[in-house]
């Protein structure tokens, strides 16, 4: 049996989809991940990596977020915009707040001994929170710029669907292999077989799309301002199964230049495409020639020789599309245009 969640008049007018990674859901699952044999074609390459890369100390993390069970709520109930701001929001979290979430943990699943030991050590709780980040600088962080254009190409193809399909139609597509709407009820089928009831009393739900998040749901009944559920980003549900997380360009995090450097290359006018799709995340072939000002034949062309380069990916949904740059993409837009 699923776990039920019902939805009021309210719940449906205030559930929305956001368009952004969440910084602690994308840490917490990559930790799951990394425990995990599953998913060996979309996974198996990043795994290897990063696992060679950690330092064993580092991996104290995973006593506290296991690849089943609870995750310790200090360490995932944190909200921040950034992974890095994350790990400084749980550096500085309360004693009692410690206390409070190592208990509650505690009463589900037995916990190591030292971890009991974090509220009264201030160096213990240091060292937790530095192989966190040292965790977070190999999994997360180098791949930080392909998750957020996954996320932005999701919240593309939720559009759509709501434009066409309503809410209804969201729902019943953000997961279907575990998640069904019967209105006005969404049945969850929880890897825990959790067979429960829950009603939202008005809050709505954030719906939260997820990298790392391949299959399972993951239900935050509990959380601030209003429940959340996380879900496969779009492109995890995507015809065959791709790796993801490939070793990235350096340079990806620097504001994008205008598309002139890069136009004696690719060509001025698919410069711009590919420019155009790096400050549109998500946008569709029509939007795309509609922003560069060609016709949509052409801006399909260009889409595809950019797409068959491995500088865009584009995301498919029924008869529309939703294009994002890779990180080689916005490699290539960073790249320096002065003489070496």
């Amino acid at each position: 049996m699923p776990l039920r969640i019902h939805f009021t008049v309210e719940d449906l007018a205030r559930t929305r989809v956001s368009d952004r990674p969440a910084p602690c859901i994308e840490l917490s699952t990559a930790a799951r991940q990394l425990q995990e044999r599953t998913h060996p074609v979309r996974l198996g390459a990043w795994r290897r990596r990063t696992l060679s890369a950690l330092h064993p100390a580092s991996r104290m993390v995973f006593a506290l977020m296991p690849p089943r069970g609870r995750i310790t709520d200090f360490l995932s109930g944190a909200n921040a915009p950034t992974p890095a701001e994350l790990i400084d929001r749980i550096r500085s979290t309360p004693r009692d707040r410690l206390w409070a979430s190592l208990e509650n943990t505690a009463r589900h699943q037995p916990l190591p001994a030292w971890a009991h030991k974090l509220p009264d050590d201030p160096l213990l709780l240091r060292q937790l929170c530095d192989s966190l980040e040292h965790l977070a600088g190999h999994a997360l962080l180098p791949h930080w710029p392909e998750v957020q254009a996954m996320a932005a190409a999701d919240a593309a193809v939720r559009s759509r669907q709501l434009l066409t399909g309503g809410l209804e139609a969201v729902l019943a597509h953000i997961n279907p292999r575990r998640v069904r709407w019967r209105a006005p009820v969404l049945e969850i089928a929880m890897i825990s077989g959790l067979d429960a009831d829950a009603h939202l009393d008005g809050r709505g739900m954030l719906l939260q799309p997820s990298a790392f998040t391949l299959e399972a749901p993951i239900v935050d009944l509990d959380a601030v301002p209003q429940p959340v559920l996380s879900y496969p980003v779009a492109r995890l549900q995507e015809g065959a199964a791709t790796p993801l997380f490939a070793a990235l360009p350096s340079g990806t995090g620097r504001a994008l230049p205008s598309a002139d450097p890069v136009g004696s290359v690719l060509g001025h006018t698919r410069a711009a495409v590919l420019s155009t799709i790096a400050r549109h995340p998500g946008c569709s072939t029509g939007q795309l020639a509609a922003l560069v000002g060609i016709a949509t034949a052409s801006a399909s062309e260009h889409a595809t020789t950019l797409r068959n380069a491995g500088l865009i990916d584009t995301h498919r949904d029924r008869r529309t599309t939703a294009h994002v740059a890779t990180p080689t993409g916005l490699a290539v837009l960073n790249a320096p245009s002065g003489r070496r």
